[in-house]
């Protein structure tokens, strides 16, 4: 397996030991920092076209790797990656956020699921461990609820309450309607490996990517520019383990890491000023952030090498 850094925001750079953190066949590093200001949170069709570009400029790997992105404010730069795999894959995402409202701008840190359901090679989306308010009134908040009913969208939260909603929404992996309400199938709430192999059971390809947001873990685990779940990283690595056990991981990526909030655009910094929590001093959680990621990296690789 390979692994590749897009370095975007230097979030990266103090990371060092991340080479080590696996065996790997090749590691490289791109240089992205000239787009990452544009590509941040959300970005123009002709900057996504820049950075696919420089991804074409910089060629396939050749074999399954794992990419580093950097802050969840690029998790929708993860689309481009994804859209260069060669066979049909489930697309396994975890986050606390499930990144699918139909009202933001297509490039999105927030939308950008949609834009992954499109993609040909997506046969189906299982998002894990959301705790966000964002499942408080999903329905009026621009959430893809119409993926979850046709099938394309599973989604099972670590932890939420029912989720009101204005009209009946079908039953399906992980839900069901009662009383105006979605009631979830809350991961925190029961046997974890049970629940898991009932999750594979409904992966219809033989291969799968995974996606990380690590917002997804509670903040006594990491630090991230976004609101953070209660997983913690047992749990985490734990479900890494089972469905790369189950199933061939043909990618994966990972962001979440902290990024000082600096933008020169105005629609951008009060994007984040009402949507991201207010960060203290966060320099003695960075160290923690490198050592969950080499954990992330080891457990993602020797899950990729079982099989």
């Amino acid at each position: 397996m390979h692994l590749q850094l897009l370095n975007l925001d230097d979030s990266l750079t103090a990371q060092s030991s991340l080479r080590d953190a696996a065996p790997w066949d090749s590691v490289r590093t791109l240089d992205l920092r000239d787009l990452g200001p544009r590509l941040r949170l959300w970005s123009r069709v002709k900057t996504i076209a820049l950075l696919r570009q420089r991804l074409n400029d910089a060629g396939d790997l050749p074999g399954p790797s794992i990419t580093l992105i950097g802050s969840g404010d690029f998790h929708h730069l993860a689309t481009l990656l994804m859209a260069r795999a060669r066979e049909p894959f489930t697309l396994i995402h975890f986050d606390n956020h499930p990144d699918w409202v139909r009202l933001a701008p297509r490039w999105h840190c927030g939308s950008w699921i949609n834009q992954a359901l499109k993609l040909p090679n997506v046969a189906k989306i299982i998002t894990l461990g959301v705790c966000s308010d964002d499942l408080v009134r999903p329905d009026l908040k621009g959430g893809n609820l119409p993926a979850l009913e046709r099938g394309a969208l599973d989604l099972y939260p670590w932890s939420h309450a029912p989720s009101k909603v204005w009209r009946r929404v079908a039953d399906g992996p992980g839900r069901h309607f009662l009383d105006g309400h979605i009631h979830w199938q809350n991961l925190a709430e029961a046997d974890l490996d049970q629940q898991l192999a009932a999750i594979i059971r409904q992966i219809p390809t033989e291969t799968i990517w995974i996606t990380i947001d690590k917002d997804v873990l509670a903040e006594e685990d990491v630090v991230t520019n976004w609101d953070q779940g209660q997983m913690r990283l047992p749990s985490l690595l734990r479900m890494i383990e089972l469905i790369g056990a189950a199933k061939r991981i043909l990618g994966a990526d990972i962001c979440g890491e902290y990024a000082a909030p600096n933008f020169s655009n105005a629609l951008k910094r009060f994007e984040v000023r009402m949507d991201q929590p207010q960060r203290g001093d966060v320099a003695a959680m960075l160290k923690q952030n490198e050592s969950v990621n080499r954990l992330l990296l080891a457990t993602i690789q020797t899950a990729a090498g079982a099989r």
